[in-house]
């Protein structure tokens, strides 16, 4: 039993392109969300209205102020839907891209002496930040083990390694390769605790998607996603920065305003297309909640989709009607375990007896689209200490169907029978 009844699940698919097509491969089932998730069709409308646009901000006509009033607009959007108390949002080249800059600022900028910490579950883009740039400013990189068993890192690890002397730290909210969140409440708190200070940034790419960010809970200095995990599109991301980050020396132009983290002329489609994703957000929230403010039905939306994802990752892991789950399965390795609570839409797995890249193209062959993660510098992090030199990777989201999960189970079943 899933949590959106047929009606509304059919209105949700609706809502996005390619939905259960390939224009090059034709029908087949997506299950690679945690790769870049599907795009509202209202951002595609939206993306070629802006491109179109001769304008830019900044100068003195009609265009140009409508312009401005649409970027203004989807940082208030923004806003709501990160629920952040203060600081300032601004789109940059990518979430990678972003992560560098915030944690550049951040390590460049904190007071001389000190180290700058992360753990061993991040994605490479926080990790190779936090270690370039310590390396930089001479400041002594910590790393928190995560634990191998859950897939996650806790705030008592963190508090573990934790010193008053440290500048600056990052945080996973949740992780592409196993798809378990992190507390970042919790983690920050114990940063904290310690070092009043630091400043703390979190990339919550891969948790975007699943919704249920609430930044104004967590005592922290930058949030990044990448838009086109959460149904816009590609070619830019999203931060979010504290006032206090930004106080730090900023890179910018020589005279220009002292609080903007913005180069050159912004690409007005890429705030609107955001704006068309808070929109979808707010909608679904509505189909749940009687609410009458954003943030509310915002938050209805997450919970929404959280219990979705959760049946039917529960399915694709216990099975349905005659088909074993992938946990039945012989041979099998569920990253994080089988029964995680921190586990958003995605199971990552590896069978002892078919190789993952077999898998994936048997998968693929039955018109099934998921990922092979491999101990590379993407995912080698988690893999290798697992003693796996490679696994699937099956990340949906909520627009994916009980059937769709179904139909994974029937084709594993033949994959893995002896």
């Amino acid at each position: 039993m899933t949590a959106f009844p047929p009606e509304l699940m059919t209105e949700i698919r609706n809502r996005f392109a390619h939905v259960d097509s390939c224009p090059f491969q034709g029908p087949r089932i997506f299950f690679e969300n945690a790769g870049g998730a599907l795009t509202l069709k209202s951002a595609v409308e939206t993306s070629a209205t802006f491109a179109a646009i001769p304008d830019n901000q900044g100068r003195d006509n009609p265009a140009a102020a409508a312009l401005g009033d649409i970027i203004n607009r989807a940082k208030a959007d923004m806003q709501t839907f990160f629920n952040a108390d203060g600081g300032q949002f601004f789109v940059g080249e990518s979430g990678t891209e972003l992560t560098f800059r915030l944690t550049r600022t951040a390590v460049t900028g904190a007071e001389k002496g000190g180290k700058v910490i992360g753990s061993t579950v991040e994605h490479p883009a926080s990790r190779s930040a936090a270690r370039h740039w310590a390396g930089i400013a001479g400041k002594p990189y910590i790393s928190v083990p995560h634990d191998d068993a859950t897939g996650a890192v806790t705030a008592e690890a963190y508090a573990e390694y934790m010193s008053p002397d440290v500048r600056v730290a990052t945080i996973l909210h949740t992780s592409p390769v196993t798809g378990i969140a992190n507390d970042v409440a919790s983690i920050a708190a114990a940063i904290r605790a310690i070092s009043p200070g630091a400043f703390i940034i979190v990339d919550g790419i891969q948790h975007a998607s699943h919704g249920r960010i609430d930044i104004a809970a967590c005592d922290i200095d930058g949030y990044v996603v990448s838009p086109y995990k959460v149904f816009s599109r590609h070619g830019y991301g999203v931060a979010w920065v504290s006032d206090r980050l930004t106080a730090l020396p900023l890179e910018q132009l020589i005279d220009g305003p002292r609080a903007s983290w913005e180069m050159g002329t912004r690409d007005t489609g890429a705030y609107a297309t955001f704006s068309d994703v808070v929109a979808y957000f707010d909608w679904l929230g509505a189909q749940h909640s009687s609410g009458t403010e954003p943030r509310a039905r915002i938050e209805a939306a997450g919970a929404a989709i959280h219990a979705h994802e959760k049946s039917l990752t529960d399915i694709m892991l216990h099975g349905t009607g005659n088909l074993p789950g992938l946990a039945e399965l012989p041979g099998i390795m569920i990253l994080g375990g089988p029964d995680n609570p921190g586990r958003e839409g995605l199971v990552c797995f590896a069978l002892d007896h078919v190789p993952a890249d077999r898998i994936v193209s048997r998968l693929n062959e039955a018109g099934i689209r998921t990922h092979i993660r491999r101990a590379d510098h993407y995912s080698g992090n988690i893999l290798t200490p697992l003693g796996l030199e490679a696994a699937v990777r099956v990340s949906l989201c909520h627009y994916n169907t009980s059937a769709e999960v179904s139909a994974l189970l029937a084709a594993m079943k033949e994959i893995a029978a002896p």
